[in-house]
């Protein structure tokens, strides 16, 4: 059979949302248990097994590390039937292995896929990363301003004074500075203790989460996943590689990243259209956790297309098979 060569989005998030919500019952139920290895290769396993059941030719870019570190799900693993478009596919199959562990808010199962060749190959490295929400006009702020004058631009451009404006960071000692800067602002600070993908999302729903802008360093690879949302639901995102030694700039320039110090914008993490998935696992501000009831399994999914800007939230209510 000859494969198509359009992405096919429409036909192809449905089966998305599948492989999220199936990772979610995967990992819902280790909620609470303590065990971060336990609750994420359980989200592995039922995440690979969706995605072989789509008709695509898919290869992981974005995944659970090299092949020699992870048996499944490993950067450069083929999924599908082998039948259907060929896709790029970012995943996390469970962004925030220790919020599960410890049943604390804003765990996801996330997963994005694009036409291949069009999302970024990031390294296993950290990244800096700067995302404001729809609305904006075109880089109201920057990777180069200061973590204040960053405050200062977005909330001239809302209109508003600077202790109107709300910023997410990643709670970590390498942001003490960052914090400290923005505090002084008058601006206000959610800190989040893991989970950065969900938190450059807030951005896109500021009138529901009131995350104004999300700043700092967390991983490369999610800063794709993030990417990925904000060009379905609108927002602006920046990104720039951090390297801590030699051996970083290599895994970079294996996964043929040449330019080293370049600024990576939304549309250049994710250069087509692109549609993403996330399904809670724990209850947090952007979906539902799963809910256990008599016999059942609920979960909340919000499934996006950039193609059309669409934006859908779907309550899935599974039974338990015994």
């Amino acid at each position: 059979m000859t494969a198509p060569k359009d992405f096919n989005d429409r036909m192809l998030s449905l089966g998305l949302a599948r492989v999220s919500e199936a990772a979610a019952h995967a990992s819902a139920l280790l909620i609470g248990h303590g065990d971060e290895k336990a609750a994420d290769q359980a989200a592995v396993n039922a995440m690979r097994d969706q995605l072989n059941m789509l008709d695509i030719k898919g290869v992981v870019v974005i995944g659970e590390g090299e092949r020699d570190e992870a048996p499944m799900l490993f950067i450069g693993e083929e999924v599908g039937t082998g039948d259907g478009p060929e896709v790029d596919i970012a995943l996390d199959p469970l962004e925030g292995t220790t919020l599960t562990a410890k049943d604390m808010p804003n765990a996801l199962t996330v997963i994005a896929m694009a036409p291949r060749g069009t999302l970024l190959h990031a390294p296993d490295v950290y990244m800096d990363k700067l995302a404001v929400g729809p609305g904006y006009p075109v880089d109201v702020v920057s990777l180069d301003m200061s973590p204040a004058d960053r405050v200062r631009a977005l909330a001239r451009a809302r209109g508003v004074s600077d202790r109107d404006i709300t910023v997410c960071i990643l709670e970590r000692p390498r942001h003490e500075e960052m914090i400290a800067e923005v505090r002084q602002t008058g601006a206000a600070i959610r800190l989040i203790t893991d989970g950065d993908v969900a938190g450059v999302i807030h951005c896109a729903e500021a009138e529901l989460t009131g995350i104004d802008m999300y700043m700092g360093s967390g991983g490369a690879p999610e800063g794709v996943l993030a990417a990925a949302a904000l060009k379905c639901m609108g927002g602006q995102m920046w990104g720039r590689l951090l390297f801590r030694n030699d051996d970083e700039k290599g895994r970079a320039r294996k996964a043929g990243i040449t330019d080293l110090d370049r600024v990576y914008s939304r549309n250049d993490l994710v250069t087509a259209d692109v549609i993403f998935a996330a399904t809670g696992v724990t209850n947090g501000s952007i979906v539902a956790g799963v809910k256990r009831e008599p016999g059942y399994l609920t979960t909340e999914t919000i499934l996006m297309r950039s193609k059309t800007g669409s934006v859908r939230r779907m309550i899935y209510r599974n039974p338990i098979k015994s």
